[in-house]
């Protein structure tokens, strides 16, 4: 029964929106926002925006721990408002009620349309609830976490905490990459943190035994993924070495390829720009968020040493295996962060094994994103899968300095 009701609600929001609320409402005010979007499971998963002013056009910035993530497609009517996140495809369409936006969260997809009932109330700074002043378990520090899959091997990652207060931020790492920026509360004994920057909202809730456990763990993502996870205490927890884990085949010390580049031109490895120079293959999709992380950081670390013999060519894999479709995507991403380098159309899309077929030398492909590192010879140097990126902190700042290190290295030689 609760499932249908978001479902009709859902049906009347989209007509209410789409038809234009006929209710006099007064301008979007500034300020932080506090905002949810409903999961079939009758659970919202919070967040916090703000809207400010930018030239006097209204601007619109995710908030997620420490990460601002600005968006300046914000569309407002007298009755209405339309924000994009061009980046990932998505969108909210909300009519102004009194005190707030009610709505729906739009996610398009190749092959169908992700919609969630959206809520946000002005000048509400708090994500789950105001400071109770309750007395709030310690989770601060390193955990060791597991997730538990109905249909699949149990996977693993590592959480870290930081805590003030009752008020948590923090992140899970993986093999793949991060959760990136959560933020969230400890109520007594639960633990509740959430993110959304417009790609895929994702909320954790868990019951604190004292501060070594967390039982109970469910895990929502979008509008109807639940799983279970649970967490002990582990200062000493640590993934598996990220240049472990992909590789090349029996035999093979090179890669080869030629794909389009934006332009529709073939650009291929054995090219001379990328003779006797660095290079590094990105393997990334500009729906990936992690993929964003480490492109904020490539494409000004590539401007930095492209006169040094230094180059980046980006691999992407779009959901789209049509051009028009997969460009439009991509160059969303090279605008956002100023991409220099060539970006190419592989043609191939995430599915599992579209890579491996597309570079027939590589072994145990498992994420994106995933970089290797040739050296002057044309010859694999290294290969480095997921990335840890900003929300990992030092975790993100230790990678960064042993990359330019490594590559400075090999400029060297």
């Amino acid at each position: 029964m609760k499932i249908f009701a978001r479902i009709y609600i859902l049906g009347i929001l989209v007509t209410f929106v789409a038809g234009c609320a006929t209710n006099k409402s007064t301008p979007l005010s500034n300020g932080v926002w506090r905002g949810t979007l409903a999961t079939d499971a009758s659970i919202d998963i919070p967040f916090n925006f703000e809207i400010y002013d930018s030239l006097g056009i209204k601007q619109m910035a995710f908030l997620n721990g420490k990460e601002r993530l600005n968006i300046n497609e914000v569309t407002e009517t007298a009755d209405s408002v339309y924000i994009k996140t061009a980046l990932y495809e998505s969108e909210i369409q909300a009519a102004k009620v009194p005190g707030g936006l009610q709505g729906v969260w739009i996610k398009h997809l190749p092959n169908k349309t992700v919609k969630m009932v959206f809520t946000a109330e002005a000048n509400k700074d708090f994500r789950f609830m105001k400071d109770t002043g309750n007395k709030a378990v310690d989770v601060a520090g390193r955990w060791s976490v597991e997730f538990h899959r109905k249909n699949a091997a149990n996977t693993y990652a590592v959480g870290e905490f930081e805590q003030k207060g009752n008020k948590i931020d923090g992140s899970f790492l993986t093999t793949t990459g991060d959760y990136r920026f959560l933020s969230g509360v400890v109520d007594k004994n639960t633990l509740m943190i959430s993110a959304f920057s417009g790609a895929n909202p994702v909320l954790f809730t868990g019951d604190l035994t004292d501060s070594t456990d967390i039982i109970n763990g469910k895990m929502y993502s979008g509008p109807s993924s639940v799983s279970n996870w649970s967490a002990r205490r582990d200062e000493d927890a640590m993934l598996p070495d990220a240049y472990k884990i992909a590789g090349l085949k029996a035999g093979n010390d090179h890669i080869n390829f030629t794909f389009n580049d934006l332009e529709g031109k073939p650009v291929s490895l054995t090219d001379d720009r990328f003779k006797n120079k660095v290079v590094v293959v990105q393997f990334l999709g500009s729906w990936c968020p992690n993929c964003m992380d480490e492109t904020a950081f490539l494409a000004p670390f590539y401007d930095k040493y492209k006169d040094k013999g230094f180059e980046v060519i980006g691999l992407a894999y779009e959901r789209y295996k049509e051009t028009d479709k997969a460009k439009a995507a991509v160059m969303n991403l090279k605008n956002r962060f100023k991409i220099n380098y060539p970006i190419l159309l592989t043609g191939y899309t995430n599915a599992p094994g579209q890579v491996e077929e597309s570079i027939p030398a590589l072994d145990n492909f498992s994420a994106f994103p995933t970089t290797i590192i040739i050296d002057k010879s044309g010859s694999v140097y290294k290969i480095h899968t997921g990335f840890s990126g900003p929300a990992t902190g030092k975790h993100y700042t230790d990678y960064i300095q042993a990359f330019e290190k490594e590559i400075n290295g090999l400029l060297a030689q």
